[in-house]
This record gives C-alpha cells, structure tokens and sequence, in this order.
C-alpha cells in the first residue's frame, strides 16, 4: 500500500481506537497495526515494517525505551512518542528523545474529545515530519564528553557551583530547533567549554517536557541549563530554554540582557515559537548576537533570523546533510537569512567565536 504506514503502541485499548481513527482519516496515512504492548509490536514486524511508529512510554510487559533502542539498534525506524502530562512521563520521553524518537504527542488521561479536537493536526503533522526524517542521523554519534570535575581543592570542599560564576555577557546566542533538535541541541552543547556566550533556546516541545529536557541537558553539559523563568538574565556559562507552552522574548536593560516568558496565540503554529524569539534579538541585541537554526520541519524562524540579519546579526544554519529534517534552514537558506550553513558538529566553535568579538 502506498503512503506512509504506521504502527500503534499503546496499552489503552481506547487510545489505540482514537489514534487509529485520526491517522486513518488523514489522506496518504495508513495504520497496519494498533497492538497493545512491545512484545506484540515486535511480532507484527516480522510480517510487515511500519514506516512511523506511534509509542506509549509507559507499558506492561516491556517499556517503550527498552524497544524504542531495540528497533533502533536493528533497525532504525522513526518513532513519535505519545505521552501523558505527567512529570514521570515527561522524564520518560525525554530519555526517548535522546534514545532516537524524533517527537513528542502529548495525551490526556480522560478528555479524549477534547484530545481529538486540539491534537489532531499535531499528531498528523509529527506522523509525516517522522516519516521524511533521516532517523540514522539520531543514532551512532559520539558520546558526549565527560564532565569531570579536576582533582583539586573541590575534591576535599567542593563549591556550591563548579560552573562560571554569573557575570554579564553583553553578546548572546539565540538558537531555534524542532524536529530532531532535542539530540542536535544535546550535540552542540556538550561540546561547549564552561565559559561560553549566554545562550537563549527555543525548541519545539510540549508544556511540561521542557523542565525535564533541560535538567537532561543540564546533568551532561559543562555549561548550566534551565528551563527559563520570567526575567531571567543571559548570563556567560548558561543556557536558557523556552518553556512548552510559553513564548520568550530577549529583553535588554543597559548592558544586561534577560528574557521574557509570555502567553500569546501559536505562531507558526507553535508556543514557544522560533521566530518570536528571534524576532526579539534582532532588536534587543542586533549586532550583538548570533542566530542559529538548527533542524526541524517547516519555516518557524526563516523570517526572525533573515530581521537578525538586517540587524547586524551574524547567522548560521545547520547543513542539510547533518539534519534530520532540512525544513527551518532550508527555508531560512531560501530567504537569504542565513550567511553560513555548517555542518552540526562545527556550530559549537561559531558559537564560542562570539566570546572572541
């Protein structure tokens, strides 16, 4: 059968009849199979292989991490996470994420008309953004480096904080992402040396995941990362990400920049939104700072990073060959945004040139 085939993992006999309902009403989308548990998925595939795979984290029998990395060590295959708000679940996907989900569809627990009504266009969207993506690129990368603390007086009294202390930065690093950003953004800020310019990010992910993504972040990186708080300052050493659900703006008061965490409608379809935030650093920071945009599908941030371009930003985009969907920068490339497409593993060195300016 033609168009984009998909298999449902979901221990809920309900939500298995409402995904299968929405995926199959969407044109050139098929399910071949809606299975309770791993176990039975993975009989399922030895008769036919999806294209998509749509996934429970938390099952009986085997967990959905456990064979969320067997399909992907045998052969790798995109899978979307379907999750539950809950901080259990959050944590869960985001080991997901990092294990080569390529996104997150969040559930209710019981208002499934209500799930009907708001997820749909997300759900179809995540089903064919995964079926273009190029999952090979999530798997076999380099470990991180290890962050390892040097054998001297903090070995008998450690600091309260063996990261830069907090001083200002008048330069920042504003950065855009979506699908596959989680492990290209884990990439590019492991490699970062603990004094690095402030950075600013916003990757497209639910309310609720982001706090977990960046305490993930936070325990491999030499750099601090947090979930941005209303008013928080861009400070050397430190990376701030979007909260789901919020927008951030760059905000500047004299020489010190922070952010802004707002509400406000989808932009682009999304909240947090690319272009919003750099929209905001094209006019709080201008020459002051570096765009960079990073794999995902669609064109949220081409218009923010070509306004940070005319404001004396310098601009990067992640090549196509390191994506693992070339939508955002193709279509930043397209509009004559960007100044450099590189591949991801060089984006850290632009980004510790801006201590050098």
């Amino acid at each position: 059968m033609n168009g984009i085939n998909v298999m449902i993992v979901d221990d809920s006999a309900v939500m298995r009849q409402v995904l299968s309902g929405l995926l199959n009403d969407a044109p050139g989308i098929h399910v071949s199979y809606a299975v309770a548990n791993p176990l039975l998925a993975i009989d399922r595939m030895k008769v036919q292989w999806p294209d998509v795979i749509v996934l429970d984290v938390e099952m009986p029998k085997m967990d959905g991490i456990t064979f969320l990395r067997k399909i992907m060590a045998e052969r790798p295959t995109p899978v979307v996470i379907c999750s539950t708000l809950t901080e259990k679940g959050a944590q869960t996907s985001v080991e997901a994420l990092s294990a080569g989900a390529v996104a997150i569809i969040t559930k209710p627990r019981l208002d499934l008309k209500q799930f009907l009504h708001d997820s749909a266009d997300e759900l179809i969207s995540a089903v064919r953004a995964a079926a273009g993506a190029r999952v090979g690129k999530l798997i076999n990368r380099p470990a991180p480096p290890p962050v390892t603390a040097k054998l001297n007086a903090d070995a008998v009294l450690p600091p309260l904080d063996s990261r830069p202390m907090t001083t200002t930065t008048e330069r920042v690093v504003a950065i855009g992402t979506s699908t596959g950003g989680t492990q290209a953004l884990e990439e590019v800020l492991t490699a970062l040396p603990r004094v690095a310019p402030g950075i600013v990010v916003v990757q497209h992910m639910p309310e609720k995941f982001t706090a977990a993504f960046a305490a993930r972040l936070d325990s491999v990186c030499q750099v601090r990362v947090k979930e941005a708080a209303n008013n928080d300052r861009v400070l050397q050493g430190q990376v701030l990400i979007a909260p789901g659900g919020k927008h951030m703006l760059l905000r500047r008061t004299g020489a010190q920049y922070f952010v802004e965490v707002v509400d406000g409608p989808l932009v682009n379809r999304h909240r947090p939104s690319v272009d919003v935030l750099f929209r905001s650093a094209a006019r709080a920071a201008g020459a002051n700072a570096l765009g960079v945009i990073m794999t995902g599908m669609g064109d949220d941030g081409a218009a923010g990073l070509l306004e940070m371009l005319k404001a004396g930003a310098h601009t990067v985009a992640q090549d196509e060959a390191s994506c693992v969907v070339y939508g955002m920068p193709k279509e930043a490339v397209k509009r004559g945004a960007v100044e450099k497409s590189m591949p991801l593993n060089l984006i850290y060195r632009e980004i510790l040139q801006q201590l050098s300016y």
